[in-house]
């Protein structure tokens, strides 16, 4: 049921729906397959088992906890990136390139959930696909958001590239709370928010029938050895080699 959640800068009805299109993409069940979809590497989970005093049990379960967080991180990501339309129709997501634009004024962003997510790398090839668009236009604004950054900010991105300086008034780094103000035109826009998210969940929630996840794994590997779980997982990972 659609709260009262009194934002200025979104409907009720859209920042419901948004949120539960969020849930309606977390992961609420896990087999053997999805489990073992990147090769599990039993070595390890020897070692962690060994190492860390626990059953392979318990380390497996570790294991399909981490890999549905990993899944669910994503779509945190979604969130944040897809409530800019519902807030602004002059902010879309598009399917390739940037992570949200704004045509009509000219801004181009990247949006990232932590300011440790790039490696130099990453950052370089993002500061030159940035540079590139702003050679189309003075008036043209690029700006890294990111969720979870060092300070609120909204500063000229500097950045090393082949051991040489780079920064541009137009090329912005950005803390979450700065582009939201920015946005909305309201300061404290993300801060309002946050406090009214848990809420939105609980409202969310309550019309969900999925709310615990659906595991198969340990089933399935002891039903693949009748021997042990370990044996299962070499089964698993080394099935073709020599002696397996």
């Amino acid at each position: 049921m659609i709260g009262d959640y009194k934002l200025s800068f979104i409907s009720d009805s859209d920042l419901f729906d948004h949120v539960k299109e969020t849930v309606e993409k977390y992961r609420f069940s896990i087999n053997l397959k999805k489990f073992n979809k990147n090769l599990i590497d039993p070595i390890k989970l020897t070692f962690d088992s060994k190492v860390y005093g626990k059953s392979l049990e318990e380390i497996i379960e570790s294991e399909i906890i981490r890999q549905i967080d990993k899944s669910n991180t994503n779509h945190i990501g979604y969130f944040h990136q897809n409530i800019f339309k519902y807030i602004n129709p002059n902010w879309l997501v598009p399917k390739s390139g940037f992570d949200l634009i704004n045509e009509t004024d000219k801004i181009y962003v990247e949006m990232k959930n932590k300011h440790n997510t790039m490696n130099s790398s990453s950052a370089q090839k993002t500061y030159i696909m940035m540079q590139n668009e702003i050679l189309k236009g003075a008036d043209i604004t690029c700006m890294l958001v990111e969720v979870i950054a060092k300070n609120s900010q909204d500063t000229p991105w500097q950045i090393s590239i082949n051991k040489q300086s780079f920064n541009h008034d137009n090329i912005r780094r950005v803390s979450i709370d700065k582009f939201y103000a920015l946005v909305t035109g309201e300061k404290e826009a993300f801060k309002n928010l946050c406090e009214l998210l848990p809420k939105v969940l609980d409202d969310v929630i309550k019309e969900q029938n999925e709310s615990t996840i659906e595991n198969s794994v340990l089933d399935e590997l002891n039903q693949l050895s009748k021997e042990s779980i370990l044996k299962s997982l070499y089964m698993l990972a080394f099935s073709k080699y020599d002696g397996f």
